[in-house]
Formats: C-alpha cells, structure tokens, sequence
C-alpha cells in the first residue's frame, strides 16, 4: 500500500532496533516461510511505543510468528510488565520459543500453545493492550473473547486491516471480510476506533468512557 521508497524510508528514520532484534529478522527471513508475517521495524516501534503510552503492566498477543513484535512490545513494558502471547502452529512457536530463551526479556514473556480462540476462553483480564496478528478469518471471534479481557483504559490494534488494499475490491472475499469487520468496529457506538495506514494497516481500538 505504500511506496517502497517510503517504506524504507520510515524503517530508517525510525529509532534503530537492537542488534539482536535485528538478528532475529534475518534468522526468521532464512528459516521461516511467509517472512512477509514479520511485523518489522516500523510496526515494532509503533508497538512499544504504545504499550509505554498505556503503561500496560498486561499484554495479550494473538499471533506469535517468529517472536519478533512480542519482544517489541516487551521493551515498552514496565518494570513487572508481563506477556502472553498465542500462537496456534507448532513449528512457530518452537522457533519463538528459542528465540525469547536467548533475548534479554525470556522472564517476561509466556507462550501458549494451541487454537487462540480456545485459550482466550481461559484467560483472565485485564490486559492493558492487546495484539492482533493472527489469522485473519477469525479476527472477529479474537474481538468477541477479547473485549472483555480489556481494561477500561486499553487498547488493541489489529494489524493488516487493509489486506493489501482488497478492502477496496468487493469481489475480493478476504477483502470483503475485513472491510465488514472494518465498518462494524467504526459504528459501534461502545467503541473508539482509528484505522493507520501504517503498512498494511493498523487499527486501533478502544472503550468509550460515557460521554465520549
């Protein structure tokens, strides 16, 4: 969706991640398949940043991957800041799970095995911020199980809320689906929502206080 050119752009005017966390994207671009999962530079930034702004002592990943946006966000978490991230595919999460061994935040960081929407049905709130990056058909179960698991004050983003720009095509079926969800999420009244065309898009929602 956005101009390579700017794209790198961003990526070097951004705050430069570790050395590590670099090592990591390019062990995950060697090893894993579908690298394109990687959340990157940028999209790191933005998430510690955010887990700093909602000094969220609880954070709730849907979606591991390689590892990478879930030591992003560790790095923006207070001083007995936690995460639980879930990840559904075995091979992903023995390669997350060497890779928090081996980071400075392995004691902060707790993964779970096994279908997300069964296990969201087991935890227990509040989260101060939520992560999104899962599946993209089931976005909207993660949101039923997640809302109540969010503090008053917190937020989730769900990432990829353009799909590529297919929530412009109607005879694009994943498009379409996103672009529903994308509109339902906009007119509920109980909700605050901002779609940042951050990469493929980054959509940011929190609880109305009354009055709002």
């Amino acid at each position: 969706m956005i101009a390579d050119e700017i794209d790198h752009y961003a990526a070097a005017v951004c705050s430069p991640q570790p050395d590590w966390l670099q090592e990591l994207d390019r062990a995950t671009r060697a090893t894993l398949t579908n690298p394109q999962m990687l959340s990157g530079p940028v999209v790191g930034r933005l998430l510690e940043l955010l887990v700093r702004a909602t000094r969220a002592q609880r954070v709730l990943e849907i979606g591991t991957y390689s590892g990478y946006s879930a030591l992003a966000m560790a790095a923006g978490l207070g001083a007995e800041g936690r995460i639980v991230t879930l990840e559904a595919d075995p091979e992903h999460a023995s390669f997350a799970r060497r890779t928090f061994s081996e980071s400075p935040h392995a004691d902060r960081i707790e993964l779970i095995e096994g279908p997300a929407a069964e296990t969201l049905q087991r935890l227990d709130g509040p989260f101060e911020f939520v992560f999104i990056d899962a599946d993209k058909s089931g976005y909207a179960r993660y949101l039923e199980l997640t809302l109540p698991l969010l503090a008053g004050h917190g937020l989730i983003a769900l990432d990829n809320t353009l799909r590529d720009g297919s929530v412009l095509n109607p005879e694009d079926e994943r498009g379409v689906q996103m672009d529903a969800l994308n509109r339902r999420l906009a007119s509920d009244p109980g909700l605050a929502t901002v779609l940042l065309t951050v990469r493929d898009g980054v959509t940011l929602v929190g609880k109305r206080t009354p009055g709002s």
